[in-house]
């Protein structure tokens, strides 16, 4: 469903990324992981068309980078980590927006039906009536994935889509989306920073750093300490109880300040 190969991304000399490939199957999700500057936000904003590549990317047999607007919208559906909307629209507005690509098709029929589908999935029927910018931070991010399962595409891409959820609402969505995938045949990448929650709703693992691919495979094949420690630069230890896997960083490890830093502290 998503294939990519040898994808790298530069900004004049900088590379961001660097021969990335992989492949992400229908059915399952796929979860994009690894530190801060690691390149999981570029390389899904290539893998959606939204920023130019080299190398190759295909999404259900299409290549982003000359597919029509209309055909890629119909393809994959994107959630990013900015969720806000700057003009003034109820929330329902906000999720039809995402049955656009299918103005004019006998899908149209199918508009309210979905919409209203999509709202209960995410918990926020009763927002519906709302104005968008009176809603916090992880209600907007609810109506955004609202809005993504609206658009109906086999692709769905999800950029921290649970950053500013509360834990009911993070497990709630996370379990939505794994459903959708199994049983709706949608390929799902998901990039997340909480490992326990990529561990216990992803079937794949990408991990990257320094905008390569350092690890890839099943969660249990990626998710070792020596993996981890490495790519994330401080100590990890994972565990498994009862099939559920664990992910334990070292606590209290905290390096000296600088003593300059401190002096100026104590002046102030």
């Amino acid at each position: 469903m998503i294939n990519v190969a040898n994808l790298s991304v530069s900004i004049g000399e900088r590379n961001l990324l660097s021969d990335v490939s992989f492949v992400a199957r229908p059915g399952e999700v796929t979860g994009l992981i690894g530190p801060n500057g690691a390149g999981k936000s570029t390389l899904l904003a290539a893998i959606a068309g939204d920023i130019d590549y080299t190398g190759s990317v295909s999404l259900v047999g299409q290549d982003p980078a000359v597919s029509s607007p209309g055909a890629l919208a119909r393809a994959r559906a994107v959630m990013l980590q900015d969720v806000t909307v700057s003009f003034q629209f109820l929330v329902r507005d906000v999720v039809a927006m995402g049955r656009r690509p299918w103005e004019g098709t006998a899908r149209q029929a199918e508009d309210d039906a979905i919409i209203d589908a999509a709202l209960a999935a995410v918990d926020a029927t009763h927002l519906a009536g709302r104005d968008i910018a009176t809603l916090s931070g992880g209600e907007r991010a609810r109506v955004a994935l609202a809005r993504v399962l609206a658009q109906q595409t086999p692709v769905i891409l999800l950029d921290e889509p649970t950053a500013a959820l509360d834990i009911r609402h993070q497990e709630q969505i996370l379990g939505l989306v794994r459903s959708i995938a199994a049983q709706a045949g949608v390929a799902v990448l998901v990039v997340l920073h909480d490992l326990g929650a990529a561990a216990a709703y992803c079937d794949h693992i990408v991990c990257l750093a320094d905008g390569a691919v350092a690890a890839a495979g099943p969660v249990r094949e990626v998710y070792t300490d020596e993996i981890l420690s490495q790519v994330y630069r401080w100590p990890i230890q994972v565990s498994e109880a009862d099939g559920h896997i664990s992910v334990h960083p070292a606590r209290r490890q905290v390096a000296d300040p600088e003593q300059s830093f401190v002096d100026l502290l104590k002046e102030s």
